[in-house]
């Protein structure tokens, strides 16, 4: 069997560079979906929920498998999403500094009858910030279409100051976790692109 066509429902291109690192090929979909959070709904179940629904949304046909993300950040039992304004970003941003949150990225890999799920958490402290620090990271505009108003690949990682877990789920794509949803379907990364597991290598 060849490789399977790979379909990745997002815009972010944090997700789209992490999946190109791995070098695999995958085009990208964007689905729309409603990513309201359910009454009582935990962090690690709505981040799983909303990455099903977007990789079903995303998924065409037979030969596909459709990879779906969400992610969300909490701190202090509040969930935070993307900010809408510049407010609301100097407001995250300020909130987080000097703290503890952790970042919940779920992830999805579908295939035309069978979605399967999983969640990987990191444990992320902020240095102490000062307010004209807040706002002199959100004028740079970095914050605006990121969970939690930062991005540590970016100019966030200078107010990051340490982590517990995956370097990857903080940038929307826990990697480890996505190896195991392919393992799941039949296929392992063999570095650069997916064998079926069991399937003899292709050298000496």
């Amino acid at each position: 069997m060849e490789t399977p066509r790979l379909i990745l429902a997002s815009r972010s291109p944090r997700r789209a560079e992490l999946l190109s690192r791995l070098g695999l090929e995958y085009e990208v979909r964007v689905p729309h979906v409603d990513e309201s959070l359910l009454p009582d709904e935990g962090p690690g179940e709505a981040a799983q929920r909303l990455a099903q629904l977007k990789a079903l949304a995303a998924l065409d046909d037979d030969d596909a498998l459709a990879i779906g993300c969400d992610t969300l950040v909490v701190h202090r039992g509040d969930i935070l999403g993307k900010p809408l304004h510049w407010d609301e970003a100097v407001e995250m941003v300020c909130g987080l500094q000097g703290n503890e949150h952790r970042v919940y990225t779920g992830v999805a890999l579908a295939a035309p009858g069978r979605v399967e799920t999983a969640v990987e958490v990191t444990r992320v402290w902020f240095r102490s910030l000062d307010p004209r620090e807040c706002e002199e990271y959100v004028a740079t505009g970095e914050p605006m279409d990121k969970a939690g108003a930062y991005g540590i690949q970016g100019f966030g990682a200078a107010i990051v100051e340490r982590i517990e877990g995956d370097y990857f789920n903080v940038m929307g794509l826990p990697i480890q976790r996505l190896l195991e949803l392919f393992r799941r379907f039949g296929w392992r990364y063999a570095f650069g692109r997916l064998v079926q597991l069991g399937a003899k290598p292709p050298y000496p």
